[in-house]
Formats: C-alpha cells, structure tokens, sequence
C-alpha cells in the first residue's frame, strides 16, 4: 500500500458519501481508488489493474481513454464548454438531436435534454401529465409503472419505482401510481405462455377500470435492470404497446440502461419495433464520457404544448447544463463511433460467446438462473437451487462474489443476490473469455 493511496484513503473516507452504500462497512474497508482508464481496464493510484465488469455502471461503450470522444472534448473546449439552452441554441446540441432522432424509433421527433436518466425520466412523466391537461383530459393525472420497477431517484422517478429496498423510505414523499407485473419467468409457477397471459389480463383489467385517469404507463422494455436483470419474454412489449394505444394510454419506454447496444440493438425498443409515445435515454449516451440525458417524443405531444404566451401552455421545465456543448459533442463522436465501427452488428456473436461461456453456471447449485440479453447479464445465487431458497440479504453473498472478482483483477457490482456482468460493448472476445472466466471463478470460490 503506497502513501499516496493511504493519503487519498483517508480523505476518501473522510470527505466522501458514496452513493448505494452503507458507509459503515465501506469505513471499515480498503476501497480502490481509481487514477485512470485504457480500454475496457480502471488503474488504481498503485498502477494494480483491473478490467471494467460493469462499464462503469452500464455506461461506457467504446471503452476508456477512446481518442476520438477525447479529441471531440476537446475541440469543443476550445470553442466554449457551456452556454444556456434556455431561449437559446448552440451548435452541438442541433447536430446531436438530428442523430439521436435519426437512430430512435421513427415516430420520436423532438428532443428534450437534461443530465441524468433520473432526470429524464421526471421530465417525462411531466409531459404526459401536462399533455393529458393541455388536451382537455384533465382527469388522466396517474401512471402505471411494474413491479420491481426502477427508473431513478429523483421524487417523480422514485413515484414509479416499486423497489421496496429503494423507495419504501420514501413513500409519504410520493405521488400515487398503479402497479402492473413485469413478467418474471423464475419466480412464476408455471410456463412462460402462462405467465405472461397472467401479467397482461392483470393489467387489462386494471387499465379497462382506471383508463379514464392513467395518463401512461412506464416501463423497462426488454430488460428490468435495477431488479436483477429480469428479461422479457418475447412479444410481451409489444402487446403492452396494443394495450397502450387501443386505451388511450401514453407508453413511456425508459431506455436510460437498455438503450445504445446493451440489449443487441441501438435501443431495447428495436426489437419488437416499439413506437413508444415517450422514450428516455442516458447512460451510454455519450460512451460513458459525461453526463447528458434526453427526453424523446412525438410531434403529437410536442404540438400540444404550442400556444399564444398568454396562453401559458409553456413546458416550465429545465436544467442550467441543459444541452452543454461538451456533453453533446461527446455524444456525437460516440455515435460516430456505433456508425463507424459497425458496432450493433457485432454484437450477436459477442452475446452467444457469453451465453457459452457461462453455460456451466447454469448447472452450479448454487446458481439459481444465468439472465442474458444482449451485453446484459444477470447471474442470480441461491442457497439451494431445487426449491429456490435464496440468500438472505444479511449473507451479502452478491457482495462475496464482487469482492472475489475484485481480488482477481475484475470490477463488478452485484444487485442484491444477483451478480451483475455488463462490459464495455468494444470488449474483444479474448478479453470476454477472461472476464467470464474471472466471474465463474469468483462464485465458485464463494458459493462452494
């Protein structure tokens, strides 16, 4: 141990509250303590290497260190790093809007930016919300968002959320929201046909007795991340879009983790062609670089908050680093980059690797279920696999594992039980089967 890391560990520890984490364990341990990145690999400030299992929490793309998103920073530093988008355009800002709609579900015209997926999602649910109003439907005022669901932090976003873990805190804070179920093959009794004739006559029933005031229903498409990789069943999504559209409903399709590659396609939406009314998007954004958001809609709902001044038909909503130059210009070289380098179709082969890869997991006894769609993949540990006891939450096993794997050269982060693997999506196949092995090795290590 270096004194430099012992300095920066103690004002580390000092100074710094750390998100999703219980401060109390984390004072009592050695944390890494990153200085740079190459590639799909973090460096700690004692050079020891690791690779980066969980692109930096479901964030980075093309890797770290990428010199065209380095170079496009900074060309655009030494333009100008900010200026309001409040009444006001710049340059960026136009010229990724035009990409971003052009790669989006062909029915999404119109870009709202903000900073963060929590903060994209909040500014969607306020333009369903004011939309219904400024139609004359004032009494669409509530959303229907799924079990387990989990769409940010913010107070709007938490609203929706259904983690108890997460939210129940919060529950006085919030505003009411309906609750439908996501369809967890694991957990249901029964064949997956079934269980999604379940979740989708559960939810008609819902929607033919409340329509009149849901103003839209949210969801995760594809993948439930926060909820431990939880994949849905092919066609469900689409037959939650027909319930959307034969009820007068507003689908809000939140893409903040599944969207840019991670699920096999530019975004989870493309895979049943979704088209949905509002679509969020953030994390691989800009590859990882900065944070930047967008809220996407149709020119229906943008040309409903149009309007005489006096009318005050206004969207009063905004962030002071809404559109920042430096954000943008990272988001376009990044999709530059998917363009370029053909990045979506390499994506196929990479997830059957993975599925391979981690085949014998499923066989572990200890290993419940091995999720995978795309680059997302979600390996769930049980104490016994037959009657499908789980851990108990205070065994920390999700947190063993991770702890493991970061002993043997790879950052990853669990979701309770759940060990999460998410790599960058430039990862090589070579440097997949190391990570693959890395993760295998860490649960049976623990778990055995």
């Amino acid at each position: 141990m270096s004194p430099v890391y012992k300095k920066l560990r103690e004002k580390n520890k000092q100074y710094i509250w750390h998100p999703f984490t219980q401060m109390k364990d984390y004072l009592e341990s050695e944390p890494i303590i990153i200085k740079q990145g190459e590639g799909i690999t973090l460096i700690d400030v004692d050079g020891n290497r690791f690779y980066d299992g969980v692109s930096s929490i479901w964030l980075n793309v093309h890797g770290h260190n990428n010199g065209e998103i380095n170079q496009a920073i900074i060309e655009q530093l030494k333009k100008i790093s900010h200026s309001t988008l409040l009444g006001q355009a710049n340059v960026p800002s136009i010229l990724l809007a035009e990409k971003i709609i052009n790669i989006t579900p062909n029915n999404l015209t119109k870009v709202f930016y903000s900073d963060s997926g929590s903060e994209a999602v909040e500014i969607g649910l306020k333009i369903a919300y004011q939309y219904w109003n400024l139609k004359g439907q004032d009494k669409k005022k509530s959303f229907i968002a799924m079990t387990n669901a989990y769409h940010g932090d913010t107070i709007g976003a938490t609203s929706v959320g259904g983690m108890d873990l997460f939210h129940a805190t919060y529950r006085e804070l919030l505003f009411k929201t309906y609750r439908s179920s996501y369809p967890d093959i694991y957990r249901f009794d029964g064949s997956e046909e079934e269980c999604c004739t379940d979740c989708l006559n559960k939810l008609e029933e819902l929607i033919k007795s409340k329509h009149e005031e849901i103003a839209g229903l949210i969801v995760e498409p594809i993948v439930q991340g926060a909820a431990g990789m939880i994949m849905m069943p092919n066609g469900f999504m689409k037959q939650l879009e027909s319930i959307c559209k034969s009820h007068n409903i507003l689908l809000l399709a939140d893409e903040v983790a599944t969207g840019f590659g991670r699920t096999g396609k530019m975004f989870a939406c493309d895979h049943e062609n979704i088209k949905p009314d509002i679509m969020m998007v953030a994390k691989g954004l800009t590859g990882g670089y900065l944070p930047l958001a967008a809220t996407l809609t149709t020119e229906e709902i943008y040309s409903a908050f149009l309007g005489d001044y006096s009318e005050q038909k206004t969207f009063f909503h905004g962030h002071s680093y809404t559109g920042n130059q430096l954000g943008c210009a990272a988001a376009i070289a990044n999709i530059n980059l998917f363009e370029k380098n053909n990045l979506i179709d390499t994506l196929l082969e990479k997830s059957l690797l993975i599925s391979k890869l981690l085949n014998g997991l499923n066989h572990h006894p200890h290993v419940g279920d091995v999720r995978i769609t795309g680059m997302m993949t979600g390996i769930e540990l049980v104490k016994n696999k037959a009657s499908k006891q789980p851990y108990r939450w205070e065994e920390k096993m999700g947190i063993k594992v991770c702890d493991e794997s970061k002993n043997l050269g790879m950052i990853i982060r669990p979701l309770g039980n759940v060990v999460v693997f998410m790599p960058p999506l430039v990862s090589t196949n070579e440097e997949l089967a190391d990570m693959i092995s890395i993760l295998i090795t860490a649960i049976r290590n623990v778990c055995e």
